[in-house]
Formats: C-alpha cells, structure tokens, sequence
C-alpha cells in the first residue's frame, strides 16, 4: 500500500507573502494565532516540542522525509505555485531535487488556482486576486515544461511505467486544456517519456461534468470535500461549474479584481461529525469513466484561517484514523483496483490535517500509518 500525502511548502518567508500577509508571513502565523471557537474545540494546534520549523533550511527537509520513510510513507505529493512564469514557495522542491541523498519518492501537484487575500476579509466575495495564471499564453506552457522536466527526469520521481506523474489541482478551470496536456505529453516524448500520467484532484474538478477528462488517467477523491459534495453538487456540476470557469475568465478580461457573488455572512463555526464522514468516505465507490483513487483525511480545521468563518470536525483521534484508514485500503484493493491512497495532508497545519507530531496526540498519527501499512503487507 503507498500511502502519499499532500505536502505544503507554506512554511517559509517569501517576499510576496511579506508584501501580501505583512514582514515574517508563514503559515504557523495563522497557526499560532488560532483560538477556541466552540467547547472542545482543539485550536491552537502546536508542534511537538515547539517545532515551528523553517522549509528554507534543508535539514527540516531531511528531517521530515525520513520521519515519512520510518512511519511507512510512501512519498510526497508536492504543491506546486506557477503563475505565468512566476513561481512562489518553490524551494523546498527545489531543495529536494539538488539533493539526491535524500531518500524519498515524491510526485507534483500543480495548484493552478488564484491566490486571494480572503484571509483578510470576513466577507470571501470581497476578496481581491493577488496572483493568477494566464493559461491562454502558449509560449509560458513550453517554459513550465521545461522547469518541471529535471524533477521529471530524477529518479525518485513517482513514474507509471516510463510516464512522470503529474497532478493539475484544478484543470477544469483551463479553457485551452487538451491543447496545453498534448504540448507536454509531446514534449515530454521528445525527453525520453512515454508521455505523462495526468490526474486531476480538486472536488469542483470531479463534480464539473463540462470539461473533457480524455487526457486524464485518474483524478482524486480530494477528501473531505470531496465527499460532501457527492450529492450536493449533481446539479451544481451540469450547470454552475461551466458558468462560474467562464464568468472568471471574463473577470480576468475586463480586470474585475473582486467576487461578485452575495451571499450571507456566516456567524459560527460549522460541525462535522468525524465518524459519520469517514462512514460516507467507506461507502464511496468509484463513478464515471475515469479511475479514481481513493482520499484519506486526518482531520480538517480551517478556523486559523477563517475563523468564525470556517470549519471544523468533532470527536477526532488518531485510533479512529488508524481504524478507517484500515478499511480504506481494503477498499482500495478491492473496488479502485489500486495500490496508492492519496493522504490529506502531511503539513497542512492551518487547515487541521497533518501527520507530523503535535503537543496533544504525538506520533500518533504516523503509528497509524505505520500499523496499517505493515498489517497490508501481512495480507
């Protein structure tokens, strides 16, 4: 079983994020800012023994891979931030790639949404874009190539068969999609590949029935949105997606910088039931053409980042994790076909899903992986 997590390179001062969130910016500023919004609620998180570590040191880097390695981790999947050219938080990355000592697999996620300043804003439809990809420039998709082929070309990068896997978060919101993959699976023929392994993982990506998926050999089951929106979105997928891709891409055009949709201020923090989520994850199966591969969480908090504003789950421990991640796998084999379970997340720390140790539950999340890992072998 290759347990992957979603790995978060935010952990390091950019002069972006300076201008942008204000001098020192990194995510364990909203981390360390988090606080109780309802009884029991588990805010602040904090690091065990304090670690609020720095991503531009490459020790950290060391540190976290073989902490992966030694709990059964199988790799990491690495966010990726490309905007026209313009790349933010690269370099832990890129401090993988120049140094090969380090023994871990890894893949890319390219995060091709917007950035917003919609920390800032109690309102989100008042939120201003600070950086955007203009993915129509077909001159820019040959220099992304380029800077992704010597992560391609590095042997531990995750490959199927002699194609580089490769994840778009969000390419529904492409409108040059099939035009843009078959420049890089050309391109990364002319490199020596098969072509690529395309997937695609945000939930509006799955549940946008518009866009083509032809060049798409699996996508996500980005958990735990993805599993909330299985019925809420049937009618959302047929007619707001299309619209809404549309509607930003002519924003863009006239230079419209805000949301325009309303919609009311919410006033408390919503509640998930943590078991009764994993209950609908277990009951997933997959749908469509297109083959999915199954989407564990450990928790999910947004509250540092939106506050009041956010969400948050209950009655969360690692021995629940351990007990669905178990039957998770099961169902990997037995309905995915698969031997891969994407994880959310291995250092989201402001978004409550993390692997790394905490003050309140230890290793105990990596004992879990470790434990379920070691019982599929067994088997």
């Amino acid at each position: 079983m290759k347990i992957i997590p979603f790995y978060l390179p935010q952990f390091h001062t950019i002069p972006e994020n300076d201008e942008w969130w204000g001098k020192g910016f990194t995510e364990w500023v909203n981390v360390r800012n988090a606080r109780p919004l309802f009884e029991g609620h588990n805010q602040p998180r904090v690091p065990l023994d304090g670690n609020y570590y720095d991503l531009s040191d490459v020790e950290t880097l060391k540190w976290q891979c073989q902490l992966a390695r030694d709990y059964g981790i199988y790799g990491f999947c690495m966010y990726h931030y490309w905007f026209s050219g313009k790349l933010l938080l690269q370099k832990p990355m890129e401090m993988l790639l120049a140094h090969p000592e380090i023994d871990i697999k890894y893949c890319i996620s390219w995060a091709n949404g917007e950035w917003r300043d919609i920390w800032k804003s109690s309102d989100k439809n008042s939120s201003k874009i600070l950086i955007y990809d203009d993915f129509n420039n077909e001159k820019l998709w040959v220099d992304h190539f380029n800077y992704l082929l010597p992560f391609f070309k590095d042997p531990r990068y995750m490959k199927e068969g002699n194609k580089p896997v490769l994840l778009i978060y969000a390419p529904h919101i492409i409108l040059k999609l099939n035009k843009l993959l078959d420049c890089w699976t050309k391109m990364a023929q002319e490199a020596g590949f098969d072509g690529l392994t395309y997937i695609y993982q945000s939930a509006s990506s799955s549940f946008d029935t518009s866009w083509d998926r032809s060049r798409f050999s699996y996508g996500v089951e980005m958990n735990p949105g993805y599993v909330h929106g299985v019925n809420q979105n049937r009618t959302k997928s047929k007619i707001l997606y299309p619209l809404m891709r549309y509607t930003r891409e002519l924003k863009r055009l006239l230079h419209i910088n805000i949301g325009l949709s309303g919609g009311r201020k919410q006033t408390e923090v919503k509640q998930h039931d943590y078991d009764e989520v994993w209950q609908n994850i277990l009951r997933l199966r997959p749908m469509g053409s297109t083959k999915m591969i199954p989407c564990a969480f450990t928790d999910w908090d947004n509250t540092p980042r939106h506050q009041k504003q956010g969400s948050a789950y209950t009655d969360v421990s690692p021995q629940k994790f351990k007990h669905y991640l178990a039957l998770l796998a099961e169902n990997a084999q037995k309905y995915y076909k698969t031997d891969k379970i994407f994880l959310f997340a291995w250092n989201e720390w402001a978004e409550g899903g993390y692997l790394e140790p905490d003050e309140l539950y230890g290793y105990g999340f990596l004992d879990a992986i470790k434990d379920v890992v070691n019982e599929r072998k067994t088997k």
